[in-house]
């Protein structure tokens, strides 16, 4: 039994996890703590993660903004040897296609897709170099699925990172390397708290996925923690959703 368990420790890996100061990304380092892994913060809010840090076993924080290569290589820099890269960092604009700005789509997919290859980028070489494997688990979204109205250019850079996750599963697995992407479906958190509030909004939830409930971050985490783990080593080049079913399942009012 103790070796089952074993299988899931993240005991003697460091993980690194960009956008780590709220929601999906503070639940999942705060799972990666737990499971024994030396947990890095980064993310741009450096007060707020050290907080966040000093409540956590095994943790310490970082700066990184994602819009900038001079923070990335600084970050990367100061992680030093990385088993585990968790990306989280993002940020979303809903409006209509015609209605964004120059400014919006530059922003949306430096934040979510540029940014985030780099670090990886520079994450994965050194991993590489070392020669002892590594993990990488990119934060996608249903838009890494399908698509819904008023999100295209947030669901061009998470199909971009649905894309990446298979392209280095392919090109890294030979270092031992796996590659994968969770895909959240309706999690609440800050960047979607308002949009939610509406009854008219429930209602559609309800009567649009097998789970009628809104997932929380804490929803998310474990999966991340398993693809940390030794116990995922099979598992690469995979988009997996955790949408309570909403990209695979539908509900009706028949009753046989």
């Amino acid at each position: 039994m103790s070796s089952f368990q074993d299988i899931f420790s993240l005991s003697g890996k460091t993980a690194f996890v960009a956008g780590a100061s709220r929601g999906i990304g503070l639940a999942i380092a705060q799972a990666l703590a737990a499971q024994g892994a030396q947990t890095i913060l980064a993310a741009r809010s450096i007060e707020k993660l050290e907080e966040q840090a000093k409540q956590l076993p095994r943790a310490r924080a970082v700066h990184l903004d994602i819009t900038s290569s001079d923070s990335i290589r600084t970050a990367v820099e100061a992680a030093g040897d990385v088993d585990i890269l968790v990306n989280v960092a993002g940020t979303n604009v809903r409006k209509r296609f015609e209605d964004f700005t120059q400014e919006e789509y530059e922003r949306i997919l430096q934040t979510n897709l540029h940014g985030i290859v780099e670090l990886t980028k520079w994450i994965g070489a050194k991993m590489i170099a070392r020669g002892k494997g590594g993990k990488v688990i990119h934060i996608g979204s249903l838009m890494s699925l399908l698509g819904l109205p008023y999100l295209a250019v947030y669901a061009i850079s998470k199909g971009g990172i649905a894309q990446l996750t298979r392209v280095l599963a392919a090109e890294w697995g030979r270092h031992n390397i796996q590659v994968n992407c969770i895909a959240p479906g309706f999690i609440l958190t800050d960047l979607n708290r308002a949009m939610w509030q509406s009854a008219e909004m429930a209602a559609w939830l309800k009567h649009s996925q097998a789970n009628p409930n809104m997932g929380r971050p804490e929803d998310v985490a474990p999966l991340a923690a398993f693809l940390a783990s030794r116990g995922s080593d099979y598992i690469t080049g995979q988009v997996i959703a955790v949408d309570g079913g909403y990209s695979t399942t539908a509900v009706w009012p028949f009753e046989p």
